[in-house]
C-alpha cells in the first residue's frame, strides 16, 4: 500500500512538473509571438485596466485569450496603462504591447490650432468643439478657468499663446489652457528681458496690451515694429492711439463687420478715440512677433498709418500727409468700388 502511495505521489509530482513546464512554455511562447497589430488602432478609455483591455483584444482578434496578458502584467508589476488612442505601425509581441500601453508610446496625437489675433472667446469656442478633447471647462466661466490656473483676478484676454497644440484623445481641455497660458507667460517674459529702454509702456501687462493691438492692426510681420513705433510715438506725445480694433472690441457683439462714425464716437473703456492711453486689457491673443514688436518699436517719426490693401499700410509723419493717404487709399477706393 505504501509502495502504491509513493508511486502515485511520484506520478502526481511528474504530472505537476509537466503541467508547470507546459504552462511555462506556453507563457513564454505567447508573450514572444508577434501579434497582428500592424495599422491597428486601439482605444484605451480612462479607467480601463489590462484585465478589461485583454477581453477587448480577444474580441478584436488580437489575443486568443486574456489571461496571459494579466499574468504578464502581474509578474512585471504593471498596474497602470495610459488612456488614449494608439496606432501600431508594426507588429508587436505581448510584452512590447504592455510596455507601449504603460508608457503611452504610439498614442495618436490630435492637433488644434489657436490663431494669432483671435479673442479668448474664439479660443474657447474652438476648444469646445475639438475632437476627442474632454470638456472639463465647458460650463465654467472665464473667471473659473483663470482661478483654476491660479490667477482668479486676471482678465483672460491675451493671456494664452496662439499656436498649434497636440493632445491625446480623452485629455482635458484644461491641460491645453495650462499649456497656452504658461507658454504666453514665458514668451512675454523673454520679450520683456530684451526690450528697448526708450519705450512708453512700463510693464509686461502693458506690453501684452500693446502687442494685442499690433496683432489686430497688421499680421504682416515686417510692418509690426513700424506700427509699434507709431503707437510709441503717439503715447510719448500724449496723443490718443485712435486705433479701430480697440473700438471694435469695445463694441462687442453689436459690431456687424462695418465700423461706423457712431462707433468711433461711442465711449467705452476700449475706445482709443475717446480715451487716452492704452485700453484696460488686451484685445486679442498676440503672437510672439507682435509681442517682440511691442517692446522693440521701430525708430520712426511716423504718427499715422492707413490700410492701403493686401494687408499693407501707408505710414505718415504729418496729419496732412495722412489725410492725403486716406483720400487715396480709402475714399477713392470706396468711390471706385
Amino acid at each position: 500500500m505504501a509502495r502504491w502511495l509513493k508511486r502515485g505521489f511520484g506520478i502526481l509530482v511528474m504530472l505537476g512538473i509537466v503541467v508547470i513546464a507546459t504552462a511555462t512554455w506556453y507563457y513564454k511562447n505567447q508573450i514572444s509571438l508577434p501579434l497582428n497589430l500592424q495599422d491597428h488602432v486601439l482605444k484605451v478609455d480612462r479607467g480601463d485596466t489590462l484585465s478589461s483591455l485583454g477581453y477587448h483584444l480577444v474580441q478584436d482578434g488580437i489575443l486568443k485569450e486574456p489571461y496571459t496578458l494579466k499574468v504578464y502584467a502581474r509578474l512585471n508589476s504593471v498596474n497602470h496603462i495610459q488612456a488614449g488612442e494608439y496606432h501600431f505601425p508594426i507588429d508587436l509581441n505581448l510584452a512590447e504591447l504592455v510596455r507601449w500601453l504603460e508608457t503611452g508610446k504610439g498614442q495618436i496625437g490630435i492637433k488644434v490650432t489657436i490663431v494669432e489675433g483671435w479673442t479668448f472667446r474664439q479660443m474657447r469656442e474652438v476648444l469646445a468643439s475639438a475632437p476627442k478633447l474632454s470638456q472639463l471647462t465647458s460650463s465654467w466661466t472665464d473667471q473659473q478657468i483663470m482661478a483654476k490656473l491660479g490667477y482668479p483676478d486676471l482678465h483672460p484676454e491675451g493671456q494664452f499663446y496662439p499656436d498649434t497644440y497636440q493632445y491625446l484623445a480623452g485629455e482635458s481641455d484644461l491641460t491645453l489652457y495650462k499649456k497656452a497660458f504658461n507658454l504666453m507667460q514665458k514668451t512675454l517674459d523673454d520679450a520683456w528681458q530684451s526690450r528697448k529702454t526708450a519705450i512708453e509702456i512700463t510693464d509686461k501687462y502693458q506690453a501684452l496690451i500693446m502687442a494685442s493691438i499690433i496683432e489686430k492692426e497688421s499680421q504682416v510681420w515686417d510692418e509690426q515694429p513700424e506700427i509699434s513705433g507709431v503707437f510709441n510715438n503717439r503715447l510719448r506725445k500724449g496723443m490718443r492711439l485712435q486705433t479701430d480694433p480697440t473700438v471694435i472690441y469695445g463694441v462687442g457683439d453689436k459690431y456687424d463687420g462695418d465700423i461706423t462714425y457712431k462707433h468711433l464716437k461711442t465711449d467705452t473703456p476700449y475706445n482709443t478715440y475717446t480715451r487716452s492711453g492704452l485700453p484696460p486689457t488686451p484685445i486679442s491673443l498676440p503672437g510672439a512677433r507682435a509681442i517682440v514688436a511691442a517692446v522693440n518699436p521701430a525708430e520712426t517719426k511716423s504718427l499715422y498709418f492707413v490700410a492701403k490693401g493686401a494687408g499693407q499700410h501707408h505710414f505718415s509723419k504729418t496729419l496732412k500727409e495722412h489725410n492725403a493717404a486716406v483720400q487715396k487709399y480709402i475714399f477713392k477706393k470706396n468711390s471706385s468700388g
